[in-house]
């Protein structure tokens, strides 16, 4: 049976999935049999596992930095937001229901079981579990049925370790205000503080250290820089997408509502000849764009109304008739067509609606979910390229007698009669380098980055740069 140790923050986002991916590559060199866990994800950035389960992107990249291939134990709650209010349930890796906020914590102590046998499972298989909180612990209001960060801790008895973020300004009132506002018992679950994302010279907040453990009586294991190559890893909140690159190909790419599997674009932003601009809500798409790309989103039907709102629907017309080119992945590929049904309502409330009409397919909604990873062949160039499915719903239509890509001898998506619109259902596609530039050959780029060890490295390099600024060995010597 193995140890762990968890990592909770003081708030959303402040870098504890990318400290955990960091910690769980140190462990591994250190020759330790290591997994990661996030009892309880919120994120519409999934990956498919082997097993045919979705967990969240970054328990996939931390895995990665395991050596390990990702499994659904290392996510057992993934929630994927469709509304404001209301978000699709994954348990273990499949779907188990949708759920408005207000009913959510009434399944929480269904899913707590799902949790600790998911936990119990990795201990059993490993010398180390390192586990990732959710949000932050200071929200006291959702403590009584809590399974992302003290619930789990105490239930599972796992020591925990609190990292703040001094990049977004009042590190000290978070991590003294977190010890104040917990309990004696959950306050008694931290052994130890990490302070993260610091820029400029880290001997200047030695004071602020000294306040912080004098105020807390938690010992600091170290004060962490910024690590500048965190965009080189996939994010898992859609607040992190960025654009990247200088090139003089131009990848324009509006920020849908509901943006999912938006680590798509992760190896295009590597490629020196392509820049990959990120459009926000209320800005139009550029006119000198080579290409746009509507990703993937978690609400097919509330996303048409909404890049309408926009006005990108007029911006993508005129894209066309300038030559330019158009990729439409999963969710974005429904939207390119004729119209989007939903008879079962598994989308919303809207039966039916006019897609963009940029592909002469139509999309009917249904409850199953297909899952897989898929190896495939580019039609036009005959490169193999693989990836993974995650959809509900089936395109059909003329414009499929043009597939864009082949799956054991069977067209896949669509591809318009100029050639210039493309859809696909498969996610992942552009992590194939020789696919990744055949693809861009055909809008007039040039591609030729590789991918898989751009990202091995930063991995690496993230792991000697927490050994630099961080008490790793006291950190994985707090394990129990």
């Amino acid at each position: 049976m193995g140890k762990a140790i968890m990592l909770q923050g003081t708030g959303s986002n402040v870098g504890k999935s990318l400290l955990v991916a960091g910690l769980c590559r140190a462990a591994a060199r250190r020759g330790l049999v290591v997994r990661p866990f996030k009892p309880q994800n919120m994120s519409n950035n999934a990956a498919v596992t082997p097993e045919g389960g979705e967990i969240g992107r970054a328990q996939a990249t931390q895995a990665l930095a395991c050596g390990v291939p990702p499994h659904t134990d290392m996510n057992p709650v993934l929630l994927k937001p469709e509304t404001e209010t209301g978000a699709q349930v994954i348990v273990q890796g499949q779907r188990l229901t949708r759920a408005e906020a207000a009913d959510y914590a009434g399944l929480k102590p269904r899913l707590m079981g799902a949790v600790l046998e998911s936990f119990a499972q990795l201990k059993s298989t490993s010398d180390l579990v390192i586990v990732e909180g959710a949000g932050s612990p200071a929200e006291t209001n959702l403590r009584p049925r809590d399974i992302a960060n003290m619930g789990f801790a105490t239930a599972a008895d796992v020591p925990v370790v609190l990292a703040g973020d001094i990049d977004r300004g009042g590190v000290i009132a978070q991590l003294v205000g977190t010890h104040a506002v917990l309990d004696d018992r959950d306050r008694a679950m931290i052994v130890a503080t990490v302070i993260n994302r610091f820029r400029g010279d880290v001997r200047l907040f030695d004071d602020g250290v000294r306040d912080i453990v004098a105020r807390t009586g938690w010992p600091c294991l170290g004060v962490v820089p910024w690590f500048a190559d965190a965009w080189k890893l996939p994010a898992e909140d859609a607040v992190e997408v960025t654009g990247a690159g200088t090139g003089p190909c131009k990848i324009a790419v509006p920020v849908l509502s509901r943006i999912a599997n938006f680590d798509d674009l992760d190896p295009l932003k590597l490629e020196p000849g392509v820049e990959v601009v990120m459009i926000p809500p209320g800005q139009p798409l550029p006119g000198d764009a080579d290409l746009v790309i509507l990703a993937g989103t978690k609400s097919t039907i509330g996303e048409l109304g909404f890049v309408r709102a926009q006005g990108w629907h007029i911006d993508l017309a005129a894209h066309i008739r300038r030559g330019g080119h158009v990729l439409g992945i999963c969710g974005g590929y429904q939207m390119l067509g004729q119209r989007v049904a939903d008879p079962g309502g598994v989308d919303g409330a809207i039966a039916q609606v006019a897609g963009l009409g940029a592909l002469d397919v139509e999309t009917v909604m249904a409850p199953q979910k297909r899952l897989g990873l898929t190896a495939a062949r580019d039609v036009l160039t005959g490169t193999d390229v693989t990836g993974y499915e995650i959809h509900m719903g089936e395109t059909d239509g003329p414009d499929r007698a043009r597939p864009f890509l082949s799956l054991d001898g069977r067209g896949e998506g669509a591809v318009s009669a100029t050639g210039r619109v493309m859809g696909t259902y498969l996610h992942g596609v552009f992590g194939s380098d020789a696919f990744r530039a055949a693809f861009l050959a055909r809008i007039g780029a040039t591609g030729g980055a590789s991918y898989g060890p751009v990202i091995d490295q930063t991995l690496i390099e993230l792991a000697e740069h927490l050994e630099a600024h961080l008490d790793v060995e006291g950190l994985l010597a707090l394990a129990r």
